[in-house]
């Protein structure tokens, strides 16, 4: 995979006219070095249903006269640009016209993504129709037709689909339509089977053809799904309603995969499908240092216009990013992020959890949130990962103990691993019994919501108190171990005929019970800090986790840094190379509009203090990609060393003996 690709969205109403009438070979080789782009993702065929070539499948464009897809493929090869293409699955609004009965419908029989033909949109097909072998013919065409370098399929995954061919296929099979469950797994076969067909298709023509199926996210906790791809694209735009924590979040659960992956931006202020909507440059620089600073390539969505004219602000705009990522590129393959910790999502545990953005669950969210501001090396984990190479396991508020879990949690425990469970994590299925050595006795949920924390430990930010905790807490009793803090009851819960200020009745003072407990191998937090913190932000909740994570990992922690919360920082390991490659990352996303995150001003730090502790003897350090030789000192543990400046990105380069 190349590091610096553009995604290329063409999605045009049959109603325009003069489609690519300003194309030009030299215009878009133009913008595409402007951009500093090697690899670009172009159309086959769009939303609404046409081909941007002459089809024997597919309806041509009504307004196009040439073969606009072949005059993309011959720019882009001639100047060494991959193209991929593009074909959409999902949605095919011109045929949505002529095969409604295609269609996917829900339980009330509506269609989606709009529930209407009077509504401005598209509908969705399902794949257990004719429509799939429609959808392969057009697959085979492309594949035989033109020199792509892989296919890339949209708006797929597994759906639940009441339409009546999928009624009458589960009434066949013994299935019950009435059981959500069984639709969900009537939707898994469905996609199996459509994956499965997709890849014979076109191994049926070019054998081992890149293909990769767009959900929009990686679903933690279900790998299956992600080898059904030869790759991945992490599709994530932070002010598209994906936030600036799902990419870190997905990226650490997928790099352990070993598939080639990229993340997936855009140059849009807002979403897909975005006209003169432009990023500050520097939004799009921290964007694709993050890429490459978790383990990934890079992808930005465009939008071409119809007229078929490559936008030059959009590629300058591009180029500030990309020619900065392809100086950085050989320090930026074939790496393994190295990590002291284990997030065991509630997403990976198969849990139900509110929803924090479009993909991502408010407990996942928040702890993700609380590791990169704590400047802590994670990794994401699933049942099938190998926990026994990580210093603690992050079971975070709601991971019951099914036999599964279980298993596996005991297994780590026993190879000496140490545990952060909060909240309902550690309970049986029920919710009523803990199943794990955490040093307490499980009493129930707390009648007071919500109630206080008061710390017998010093915490960096915050002085001795009685700390409000918003989220439901667990009433324990401590059987074994270290009481780190006590839980005090307000008065009374807040009520109609019984309240105090404008909010909570304050604490009562009165010993609850413990709140944070230690063992020599577990610290258990009674509430559900985690997603108390993607909601409510409350700085006590951080403290008490990273005070948790200091304790669990003593020596061990591998990086010890001065970089601020909004930091990110990350070690990746390039073996081949003998080199471990810090980076540190620095921006302040703020809020604009209703719920859009920018990035515009970043901030230059100086004098950043880092102690790293590595497995290695460490005999050089610099700057990457400036070659600048870095002073380091050796410490007790490892080594330290100073970055003098972190504008936006920085790569610090460790070349070891061993």
């Amino acid at each position: 995979m190349r590091f610096r690709q553009v995604h290329l969205d063409f999605h045009t109403s049959g109603l325009i006219p003069n489609i690519g009438r300003k194309f030009s070979k030299s215009q878009f080789q133009d913008m595409l070095k402007l951009g500093h782009v090697d690899s670009i993702t172009i159309f086959a065929k769009c939303h609404h249903g046409y081909a941007y070539f002459p089809s024997e499948t597919i309806p041509k464009h009504p307004g196009l006269s040439f073969d606009l897809l072949a005059a993309q493929i011959e720019a882009a090869h001639e100047i060494d640009v991959k193209v991929p293409i593009y074909l959409s699955v999902g949605l095919d609004e011109h045929l949505a016209w002529e095969h409604p009965e295609w269609l996917m419908r829900n339980e009330e029989d509506k269609t989606n993504w709009v529930d209407s033909f009077m509504k401005p949109g598209y509908h969705q097909f399902c794949l257990n129709t004719p429509y799939l072998d429609l959808m392969l013919e057009q697959i085979q065409e492309v594949v035989r037709k033109y020199d792509g370098d892989g296919i890339f399929l949209d708006i797929v995954g597994e759906r639940k689909c009441y339409c009546p061919t999928c009624l009458k296929q589960m009434l066949n099979d013994g299935m019950d339509p009435k059981d959500p469950e069984q639709v969900k797994a009537n939707g898994q076969r469905i996609y199996a089977h459509y994956t499965k067909r997709v890849r014979e298709a076109i191994d049926a023509i070019k054998p081992g053809h890149p293909v990769f199926h767009n959900e929009g996210h990686v679903h933690q906790g279900r790998f299956e799904l992600a080898r059904m791809n030869s790759h991945l694209e992490l599709e994530s735009l932070p002010t598209g309603g994906w936030g600036y924590d799902h990419f870190p979040l997905s990226a650490r659960y997928v790099q352990q995969s070993g598939m080639d992956f990229l993340g997936m931006t855009g140059k849009f202020h807002t979403f897909w499908g975005e006209f003169g909507g432009y990023k500050h440059p520097n939004a799009l620089r921290y964007e694709a240092a993050l890429s490459i600073a978790n383990g990934a390539r890079c992808s930005i969505g465009d939008q071409l216009h119809p007229e078929g004219l490559m936008d030059h602000a959009t590629y300058s705009l591009i180029g500030k990013a990309y020619q900065e990522v392809e100086q950085k590129e050989a320090w930026c393959a074939d790496t393994i992020n190295h990590a002291d910790v284990a997030l065991f999502t509630v997403e990976a545990a198969r849990i139900q959890q509110d929803s924090g953005s479009m993909f991502s669950g408010r407990i996942d969210m928040g702890a993700v949130r609380m590791l990169l501001e704590g400047n802590i090396l994670f990794n994401v984990v699933d049942l099938e990962s190998d926990w026994s190479e990580y210093k603690v396991v992050i079971l975070p508020d709601s991971i019951l103990m099914t036999e599964p879990i279980l298993k596996k949690v005991e297994s780590y425990l026993a190879g000496g691993g140490k545990l952060l469970a909060s909240g309902r994590s550690g309970l049986n299925p029920e919710g009523t019994k803990s199943m794990l050595p955490l040093g307490i006795e499980d009493l129930g949920e707390n009648p007071y919501k919500p109630d206080y924390f008061y710390p017998d430990f010093e915490m960096s930010n915050c002085e001795p108190a009685s700390y409000i905790m918003y989220s439901q807490g667990r009433r324990i009793a401590l059987m074994d171990g270290i009481e780190l803090g006590r839980r005090e009851d307000p008065y009374f819960n807040r009520e109609a005929f019984q309240f105090s200020s404008h909010q909570h009745t304050p604490t009562s003072g009165e010993y609850g019970g413990p709140g944070m407990v230690e063992t020599k191998q577990s610290i258990y937090i009674a509430w559900n800090v985690f997603e108390d913190y993607a909601t409510k932000g409350s700085l006590v909740l951080k403290e008490m986790v990273l005070y948790a994570l200091a304790r669990l990992l003593g020596e061990k922690q591998s990086i010890v840094t001065s970089l601020p919360a909004q930091g990110v920082t990350t070690i990746q390991h390039q073996a081949g190379e003998k080199r471990y490659v810090h980076h540190l990352l620095y921006a302040s996303p703020v809020k604009r509009g209703e719920r859009v995150e920018i990035i515009e001003d970043i901030v230059p730090l100086y004098e950043v203090k880092v102690e790293v502790r590595l497995p290695v003897e460490v005999a050089h350090v610099y700057l990457a990609p400036q070659m600048e030789a870095v002073p380091f000192e050796k410490t007790a543990h490892g080594i330290s060393y100073i970055v003098p400046k972190l504008d936006c990105h920085q790569m610090v380069v460790l070349d070891y003996k061993n």
